[in-house]
């Protein structure tokens, strides 16, 4: 299968290495010093139990224009990055292209087929001008979760933290035989990726901690055990998931676990930084808007108040405005 992986950070690295390794004819499409060291020496990978893989065999550019038709494009950049290479991305496709959407958070196709009374509506958080409406269109879009707790120490280096969950659905529900295919080709290379039927509720359990814990961490520099152990922090996230879990549930969500099993789980995680820590420490912009600006867009079209939410918000907002201004300022 032709896959190109937009957006080959710690999480699309992480894919394209190991479908790579699978034998699928993979692009990465990286900049900078990571670019030029996966061109160097291949994309090199430690894996949860220690062990290392390097994927030679791997095509990688900067240029999404030069990569060419694919089978499949999984879409790993962040939220914010896509508006700027959504017109580029039509290069990408043939008459069947697949879209693999693999963002953290509320995605903007959120009530793309959805159904209801919010069916085809965009939000004005994701894409205030309509630009990813525009240029991706619902029927190549495919939702996925991306499970795994994964880094990028250094250029050509990915670390997988924990997990190799990707589980996969249409936006409408359904078993096609495209998301088979993709479900398949994602098993091959050692990913539990099966197709879900209800993506939008697994989005929700995922964002359900990470609307918290990824703020409560760049805010406070605490890893996700710390977070969890610390009594005033814990009992902050409880709320911000009790505000979220109101809203979801309006929207028709039905949550499998209780607060208490979500947090448990992070806790498990152990003493991992969270991506928007990552970010943070990294000087890169904050993934602000679709773990929590969407998450409050959504509360108001519900009417369901978000004091909690809000106020992290706020304060994560003005520590991203803050991080932004001294790097233009440095520049």
């Amino acid at each position: 299968m032709r896959i190109c992986v937009v957006g080959a950070g710690a999480i699309g690295g992480f894919m394209g290495g190991r479908l790579a390794l699978a034998g699928e004819d993979v692009t990465l499409i990286a900049r900078g010093p990571h670019l030029a060291a996966i061109k160097e020496s291949g994309l090199r990978m430690e894996l949860e139990d220690g062990s290392e893989e390097v994927a030679r065999d791997i095509e990688a550019t900067s240029d999404i224009t030069a990569a060419g038709p694919q089978d499949l494009v999984i879409l790993a950049l962040k939220a914010h990055q896509i508006e700027a290479v959504a017109a580029d991305l039509s290069s990408l496709f043939d008459t069947d292209t697949a879209v693999v959407t693999v963002q953290n958070g509320i995605p903007w196709w959120y009530f793309q087929k959805h159904g209801g009374e919010f069916d085809g509506r965009r939000l004005e958080t994701l894409d205030p001008r309509g630009v990813l409406e525009s240029h991706l269109d619902p029927e190549r879009l495919i939702g996925c979760i991306a499970h795994p707790a994964t880094a990028k120490p250094a250029p050509g280096f990915i670390r997988q933290v924990e997990g190799n969950r990707f589980p996969l659905g249409e936006l409408d529900g359904s078993k096609s035989e495209r998301i088979k295919r993709i479900a398949e080709t994602f098993t091959r290379a050692g990913f539990k990726s099966r197709v879900v039927t209800d993506i939008r509720a697994h989005i929700w359990l995922k964002i359900w901690g990470n609307l918290s814990f990824n703020p409560i961490s760049a805010l406070s520099r605490a890893t996700l055990v710390d977070i969890c152990r610390f009594p005033e922090t814990r009992e902050l996230a409880e709320r911000m998931m009790q505000e979220a879990q109101e809203i979801a549930e309006k929207l028709g969500i039905a949550f499998r676990i209780t607060i208490e099993k979500r947090i448990a789980g992070a806790k498990a995680v152990g003493a991992h930084k969270t991506s928007m820590l990552q970010d943070l420490e990294a000087g890169r912009p904050l993934e602000l808007e679709p773990l929590v600006g969407a998450v409050i867009e959504l509360g108001r079209l519900t009417d369901t108040a978000t004091p909690s939410i809000d106020a992290i918000y706020a304060s994560t907002k003005l520590l991203d405005e803050t991080l932004r201004r001294r790097t233009a300022e440095s520049s």
